[in-house]
């Protein structure tokens, strides 16, 4: 094995950005708040990949994460004098192209700074020979060991294109510990670290399902791992930041994104089911115990497509007679259209309430959506119908907004390609490239087991509550998919969680479920259990027309849904 450099003390990665769009101010913060080693961002989501698909076609010198250079311009000489590294994916698409102009930026602000780029995860020029068909991005998720070939260069700066959220993190402790393949659980306990700072906040009481414990929400800090050699970690944040650091907060983002026990990545395949987590002080939380296996022999890749175009009209029904409304409008509506679109999905959603107190309170909302490979099909006219009813339909007839024309959308797919069929390169910071073998420990990669239902047994009386009383909930988009991790705080809570929230509860308590597919998966050191609902996205954000398309609010609707809770149980 690998000499561990045990002496070393732990590496204290700080996470600045969760999302393209995340708090501006943060990478400041982080550097201004304590003591650290790396700060890393993540810019990049598949929707995000879209949007810079599209700035590409657009400008093909763009592609990046603006914001990441903006961020720069503000704080590149206070890292410098800090001595933080930062590691960062905000090249998108184009990591050449933001690595030139962060040396410009440097060059303008006075400061020296060491720059390198990790690329090689486009496929796009190759996607058809690599049987991937022709999207508009193709990008393949890659690990940490090219971050750390940059850091072990003296990089001081590393951007990189669509690298695995958690590698920001294994990266830097790889180069730290001087890790090298075969050290798995090393490696897979820098996944599970990264794996909870990588979405920032959300590790620190953001997305919280029990977020009425927290005392001060009004700013969260963001969340630092402290990596220990053998890759166990504590989770913290800077002191005197807002949220909290707690089991549970670590607990609904290890949930967060999943599917089962194995969380497949480029270097290890980690083990979830063998995280234990433990408070051991004010807002810091122990990750230890982390198991790695061999990493697969495919790469996931990001593939995403222009689709065609959409628009949409949303009008308020008010009052009474809501359904005879909704019919009198959508008929009206689709027998004005002159040309049809391809896909017509109407969704009315009953905000409203009887005899409501406010008018809001008595209204609902009629939501129609066209798309179309055509423009035109769901041009300004496709909305400018619904306007030209507004005299000669239902009573009260509004429109939330102007009529507008449509824009273009695209669809997610995943993709997979041998790990070997992709060039894992960096340009280190004297201009010279190296290139990253995929890990030789490489296999097929060993599927979760089916699992089996466990008898239910009699818990005595039960009262009626909601399930989110005594159980936690995240949830999240997967592409088309979407994921509930589902937790309690109580051993004895989780054997009545994982006996009675069943595939079929989760059906009952979910309709939009009942034709999908869904598999649940035992994570019972987290105490919880995590449902993948296949589907439920259609084919991604961009493309998806539901009321949450993300998903995000999935493990809020199945808290607020009533169950037969015992009467034993101590409830919040």
């Amino acid at each position: 094995m690998t000499d561990h450099h045990d002496a070393l003390a732990p590496v204290r990665i700080g996470n600045a950005s969760g999302f393209y769009g995340d708090r501006f101010s943060a990478m400041r913060e982080m550097l201004d708040g304590g003591d650290l080693d790396f700060v890393t961002g993540d810019y990049l989501a598949e929707l995000t990949m879209l949007i810079l698909g599209r700035d590409r076609l657009r400008d093909p010198s763009r592609g990046y994460a603006s914001t990441f250079l903006r961020q720069m311009r503000e704080c590149l000489a206070l890292a410098q004098e800090r001595g933080v590294r930062i590691v960062a994916n905000a090249g998108g698409l184009n990591p050449k192209g933001l690595a030139a102009d962060l040396g410009e930026l440097a060059a303008d602000l006075g400061v020296s700074v060491a720059i390198a780029h990790v690329d090689g995860d486009d496929l796009v020029d190759r996607a058809d020979e690599l049987g991937l068909g022709t999207p508009l991005t193709a990008n393949a998720y890659l690990g940490a060991f090219g971050i750390a070939a940059a850091l072990d260069a003296g990089a001081d700066i590393v951007v990189t294109g669509r690298i695995t959220d958690a590698s920001l993190a294994v990266g830097p402790a790889v180069s730290h510990f001087g890790w090298g393949h075969d050290d798995l659980d090393a490696l897979a306990g820098a996944v599970a670290a990264g794996h909870v700072i990588e979405c920032g906040t959300q590790a620190t009481g953001g997305n919280y399902a029990f977020f009425t414990e927290i005392d001060d929400l009004s700013r969260p800090g963001f969340p630092i791992a402290e990596i220990a050699a053998d890759g166990s970690s504590v989770i913290t944040k800077h002191p005197g930041t807002g949220g909290a650091v707690t089991v549970g907060t670590v607990t609904a983002q290890l949930l967060y994104e999943i599917t089962g026990p194995r969380y497949l990545g480029p270097d290890v395949t980690t083990r979830m089911d063998s995280i234990a987590l433990e408070q051991v002080g004010a807002d810091r939380v122990r990750i230890s115990g982390v198991r790695g296996e061999a990493p697969p022999d495919t790469l996931k890749v990001s593939l995403n497509m222009l689709a065609g175009f959409r628009n949409e009209v949303t009008m308020v029904l008010t009052g009474l007679d809501i359904d005879a409304k909704a019919r009198l409008v959508t008929e009206q509506f689709e027998s004005s259209l002159t040309t049809k679109p391809e896909t017509l999905t109407w969704e009315l959603s009953r905000t409203d309430r009887a005899d409501g107190a406010t008018e809001a309170q008595s209204s609902a909302l009629l939501r129609v959506i066209g798309k179309s490979p055509d423009a035109d099909v769901v041009g300004r006219h496709f909305s400018a119908a619904a306007v030209e009813l507004a005299l000669a339909s239902y009573p009260g007839f509004t429109m939330t907004t102007p009529p507008g024309k449509g824009s273009p959308y695209g669809v997610f797919e995943p993709g997979y390609v041998a790990a070997d069929a992709v060039t894992h390169r960096v340009t280190l910071p004297d201009g010279s490239v190296t290139l990253i073998e995929p890990s030789p420990l490489r296999g097929p990669s060993t599927p979760d087991a089916p699992e089996t239902p466990s008898p239910a047994r009699d818990w005595g009386p039960t009262t009626p509550a909601p399930l989110g009383l005594i159980a936690g909930a995240r949830s999240g988009d997967k592409g088309g998919s979407a994921n509930i991790g589902v937790w309690v705080r109580d051993p004895e809570h989780y054997a009545w969680l994982e006996e009675t929230l069943t595939v079929d509860e989760l059906r009952r308590l979910l309709p939009e479920t009942e034709h999908l597919r869904v598999a649940r998966y035992r994570l019972p050191n987290l105490l919880a259990v995590n449902f993948v609902i296949e589907e439920i996205l259609g084919r991604g954000v961009a493309d998806n027309v539901r009321f949450d398309p993300q998903g995000k609010g999935l493990g809020e609707w199945l808290r607020a849904r009533v169950v037969d809770i015992p009467d034993r149980f101590e409830v919040i």
